[in-house]
């Protein structure tokens, strides 16, 4: 497989790249004393965590079957009677740049400018996966390998603190229920490979679980960290400061605000590399906005845009149903912050906010479905929903569940279009 960016088309590029208000606890079931928000969590384990766990293991063997089958039934080359590699389902688009940025750095030319005269625009990638997958590598000398432990272990990490969080002011069961919509969810699949989601939700829902014990030092440490992985930890930082104003209502507590700083460093970093590089300290937007189209357009603007690309017919047919999926998110987020806001979830309809604002106002919307899995709000809330009215889960499983495995097969085929 070449090891260059994916091809692309004329019109638009090929790369597109809290907790949730709930019903109060259910009167009906048996409770117990439970502090409003509990001062910590064991380190170990518990029997809740080891079912989610196992929920957590057992779809990743499913969605490796599907990468295995995935890769012999849709080769590249159909009249191949030899498969192609175990892992090479997941080296597809976005892999390429963190590979890259992984093996040369951003500019491997000795002049400074090899990502420019590359032309795949790697500078919009922020270092924190880059680097942990060479760290990986040391150890394991395959690099699509390498990316997967990343995303493996992060992903587990990732999924317990989703249920603790959610199991903050839900019953026990809602852990459980919070992992599987979330473990469902039609863009599930970028959580296995060797993308950015996996590893950054290993930090940013710890960092939110911090916050919601009141540890600031800790959660802003890993707000920075997270940081480090997505522009996305800016947009956790900004609802870790909205959450601070809400809960400090003592004196002694506002020695931590100089904390909260912190997730701004990676970015300055970033920032200050690049235009060592290249002379632009905003290197890594402009390459957005050249590979992705990030530029900045009114919201009415991208959404007619993104309108016309879904049903106006100028798009091939596996483009035009992904920008329907990303109008349709769009509309699924608004709804979602609208209810934040509507229950006084604050900090969580400002995160939900945030990334909204960012997503919708380029000049087409790019890569919402994917971003779902990083609003922790949806799945908690769905899981709140879903206690209250068990019909959401079957009807969850049913319908949205098998997008999941189409979504999945056209990523690993390689026809992904979003």
């Amino acid at each position: 497989m070449s090891l260059s960016s994916p091809p692309r088309r004329p019109e638009r590029p090929s790369v597109r790249t809290g907790t949730a208000p709930g019903p109060s606890r259910d009167r009906t079931r048996p409770t117990r004393s439970r502090p409003a928000v509990p001062d910590r969590f064991p380190a170990r384990p518990g029997p809740a965590d080891r079912q989610v766990l196992w929920l957590y293991l057992l779809t990743r063997v499913g969605i490796w079957i599907t990468a295995y089958c995935t890769c012999r039934l849709f080769p590249g080359d159909r009249r191949s009677r030899y498969a192609a590699s175990f892992l090479s389902p997941w080296q597809q688009w976005d892999w390429w740049h963190y590979l890259h940025i992984a093996q040369d750095g951003y500019f491997p030319e000795p002049t400074g400018g090899g990502a420019a005269a590359d032309g795949d625009n790697r500078e919009a990638f922020f270092p924190g996966f880059p680097l942990a997958l060479r760290a990986v590598h040391t150890f394991v000398p395959d690099w699509s390998a390498a990316g997967a432990l990343i995303s493996f272990v992060a992903g587990g990490v990732a999924v317990l603190a989703l249920a603790r969080i959610a199991r903050l002011y839900l019953p026990d069961e809602a852990g459980q229920r919070a992992v599987l919509f979330f473990l469902f969810s039609p863009c599930a699949v970028f959580l296995a490979a060797g993308y950015t989601e996996a590893l950054f939700l290993s930090l940013a829902l710890p960092a939110w679980l911090a916050a919601q014990r009141l540890n600031w030092p800790l959660a802003a440490v890993l707000a920075c960290l997270a940081t480090t992985v997505r522009v996305s930890g800016l947009f956790l930082s900004a609802a870790l400061a909205v959450h601070f104003l809400t809960t400090a209502r003592s004196s002694g507590r506002w020695r931590a605000l100089p904390w909260l700083a912190l997730p701004a460093l990676p970015p300055l970093l970033h920032s200050w590399y690049l235009h060592a590089h290249t002379g632009d300290w905003m290197a890594w937007k402009h390459a957005e906005e050249r590979g992705w189209y990030r530029d900045f357009h009114a919201p009415w603007e991208a959404w007619r845009n993104t309108w016309h690309a879904a049903f106006g017919h100028s798009q091939a047919t596996g483009y035009a149903v992904m920008d329907q999926a990303e109008l349709l998110t769009m509309l699924v987020g608004v709804a979602l912050c609208a209810l934040l806001i509507r229950r006084r979830r604050w900090a969580e309809a400002v995160y939900i906010g945030l990334n909204l604002w960012a997503l919708g106002t380029s000049y087409w919307y790019t890569s919402l479905p994917r971003a779902t899995l990083l609003w922790w709000p949806l799945w908690t809330g769905l899981a709140a929903w879903s206690l209250r009215r068990p019909l959401v889960r079957t009807a969850y499983l049913a319908i949205v569940a098998p997008l999941m495995t189409v979504f999945a097969v056209t990523f690993l085929s390689g026809r992904w279009a979003g």
